[in-house]
């Protein structure tokens, strides 16, 4: 089977869409806010390379931030923000040689450059990603079906009674107070299933590194993926009588951009991103993605290194703050915890070269960092997703991501394996991915924070994984019929390699 090869991190494997059912108009994204200028002169040093963005990663407080600044200015680079909460500086510099000086100065940890090809003016460069449209036929003999109970796309959502959240809806649809942050390509709150939901103050675009919110900057440009705006459905498109229901249809859902239009997410981009969700007081956030331009950031490479350190230290704060913090498994079929992966995709903005990385050493961050709930893909018949990443002790728990229908046909009236929520201009389409997968995890987890209020982050990635419904390891697994073992699973029934602790389980998030 192939599989899309994505600078969109974790991108959709799958996609098929439903027709758009109106013409929105958008906001531009909000311009970059003007940069922080370092106070030191500059003249001393070369400033005729390509002009790279960096994080500085800095030991101590405030005061060493500041002296860490006078040296980044000597060295010819220019603040663009400081987190000095956490201590990372972004910065950029058009020196050569700037990383390599930053880090001889008294008080860096590490230093590294988020990218490998120049920065370059925001045009809008990204292309559609396939959809294909689902006929209005099909679409009204969906809601022919439904209950009075459900929305009109609700009975094409397997999704849903897959994981009990049609159950956990008779009880609540969740509450208010919690807020789900989608950290992505940004998020459509035009749509009428999101509109009701969408939480504006803890909304943002972070894609220079410093956030913006300017009102509709989180907004996906036309043209520009509307992957974000599918991961928000699927975890709170509203219960209105309209289009398709969220995991929990009575949370808030905000939108924090963090995708470039030409779908690169960058380290200066998810460390803003943690950190605006972090500091608006966000429950949940959901990152389907892996941070651009390394799908494995080795920690033995002096800028990979310092990449890692910077979202570890974002990532760490956020949990800090009371968030619990989300990621998609991928989409390349890898074993997490093998010896070795050939990783032939990095680096994803420049030229990539093949190389063989220990995933012990080299980690798809933000997925594989410490404290991250780390999801796996299932299909419409509870097996591990075709594509889907899986490894014994990187797996926390499985969710429903869609798969082929041919691989996995879901049972009537759904008539598609993939995952159907929400796209821009107010429309609907299917995608899969552990991207599709990661959002139900974090509607599961918004669903026991609104049952338990007062609930820690470590308190509520418990109660997930203890309510998670055993999953035995499918030996042997030979998802395309074709008399070849694709994988082999790990473990033993209550915690392995492809599910984790197991399925996810909105009914007893609610219940318990």
């Amino acid at each position: 089977m192939a599989h899309l090869g994505s600078r969109r991190g974790r991108a959709l494997a799958l996609p098929v869409g439903l027709a758009l059912t109106a013409s929105l108009g958008f906001l531009p994204s909000g311009a970059a806010s003007a940069a922080e200028l370092s106070d030191a002169p500059t003249s001393a040093v070369a400033t005729n390379g390509p002009k790279l963005t960096y994080v500085v990663n800095v030991a101590g407080g405030r005061w060493t931030a500041s002296s860490v600044k006078k040296a980044i200015a000597a060295a010819g680079g220019e603040v663009v923000v400081s987190y000095d909460r956490i201590g990372v500086i972004v910065v950029h510099s058009q020196n050569p040689e700037f990383a390599k000086t930053i880090r001889t100065a008294r008080g860096v940890v590490s230093a590294g450059a988020t990218r490998t090809a120049p920065l370059s003016a925001q045009t809008d460069t990204s292309v559609d990603e396939g959809a294909q449209t689902l006929s209005a036929a099909e679409a009204k003999a969906a809601a022919a079906t439904a209950s009075d109970e459900q929305d009109p796309l609700e009975p094409l959502q397997w999704d849903l009674p897959a994981i009990k959240a049609d159950k956990a809806h008779q009880k609540t649809l969740g509450s208010k107070r919690v807020t789900v942050a989608v950290i992505d390509t940004g998020v459509d709150d035009t749509h009428p299933d999101l509109a009701p939901n969408f939480d504006v103050k803890a909304s943002a675009n972070c894609v220079t590194g410093k956030p913006d919110t300017t009102p509709g900057s989180w907004r996906p440009n036309p043209g520009e993926s509307d992957h974000g705006t599918h991961v928000a459905g699927t975890i709170a498109a509203a219960k209105n009588g309209i289009g398709v229901t969220g995991v929990a249809p009575g949370v808030k859902v905000s939108g924090i951009k963090v995708s470039t239009p030409d779908g690169f997410f960058y380290t200066e981009a998810v460390v803003c991103g943690f950190m605006w969700a972090a500091e608006q007081g966000v429950e949940v956030t959901n990152n389907s993605y892996y941070t651009d331009p390394w799908m494995f950031a080795c920690k033995n490479d002096e800028d990979q290194k310092a990449l890692i350190e910077a979202v570890t230290r974002a990532t760490r704060y956020a949990e800090r703050k009371g968030t619990v913090n989300v990621a998609a498994a991928g989409n390349s079929k890898f074993d997490l915890a093998a010896d070795t992966i050939v990783d032939n995709s990095s680096p994803n903005d420049s030229t990539p070269s093949g190389r063989v990385i220990d995933p012990k050493e080299c980690l798809d961050y933000p997925g594989m960092l410490p404290g991250i709930v780390t999801v796996s893909a299932t299909g419409a018949k509870d097996l591990k997703a075709s594509y889907s990443n899986y490894g014994l002790g990187v797996i926390d728990v499985a969710a429903p991501g869609g798969d082929r229908t041919e691989y996995q046909t879901p049972d009537a009236p759904a008539v598609n394996g993939r995952i159907l929520s929400t796209t821009v201009n107010g429309g609907y389409n299917y995608k899969a991915g552990t991207s599709m997968a990661a959002p139900h995890a974090a509607g599961v987890l918004a669903l026991i924070k609104s049952t338990h209020p007062h609930a820690s982050p470590a308190a509520l990635k418990a109660l997930l994984y203890a309510q998670a419904d055993d999953r035995a390891c499918t030996n042997p697994y030979d998802i395309e019929g074709d008399g070849k073992i694709d994988a082999v699973c790990e473990g033993g029934k209550n915690k392995n390699g492809f599910y984790g602790a197991g399925l996810i389980d909105a009914l007893d998030a609610v219940r318990r």
